[in-house]
């Protein structure tokens, strides 16, 4: 997998994986900003593609503060996840990893508690939308 990435094997297919991280994500108080549904775009220019759709969310509280460290972690949130199945028919979601991602934009070691907080609720959310409660 791409440095950075976390990717999670799901219990669940597609569509049950996307509608289970709808329902954490509203379940938090975040919102959904917006739901990119990849295969459909593929479809309609005759090209076909297995199941992917990136879903972009969070709130300002969360995310202001990484960008009050350095703004250029605009590119990277709101937060995203993508819900994807493989040629085997596996279903997988994947996200930024937030440590990677202060990393990746320099933020000081200051910002370790946001970055910890956001790392939890990623990994909450992932395991709320893969796995049977």
């Amino acid at each position: 997998m791409a440095e950075g990435l976390v990717t999670v094997g799901s219990g669940f297919a597609p569509e049950e994986t996307m509608a289970r991280l709808e329902a954490a994500v509203a379940a938090k108080g975040l919102t959904m900003f917006a739901r990119i549904d990849h295969a459909a775009g593929a479809a309609q220019v005759g090209l076909a593609l297995r199941p992917t759709v990136l879903f972009i969310f969070g709130n300002a509280k969360g995310g202001t503060p990484l960008m009050q460290g350095a703004q250029t972690m605009g590119i990277d949130l709101p937060l995203k996840a993508l819900v994807w199945q493989d040629a085997a028919g596996k279903t997988w979601l994947s996200y930024n990893d937030p440590a990677w991602l202060a990393r990746r934009h320099g933020l000081d070691p200051g910002h370790e508690r946001a970055v910890g907080a956001l790392s939890a609720a990623l990994g909450t959310l992932a395991q709320e939308a893969t796995r049977a409660p």
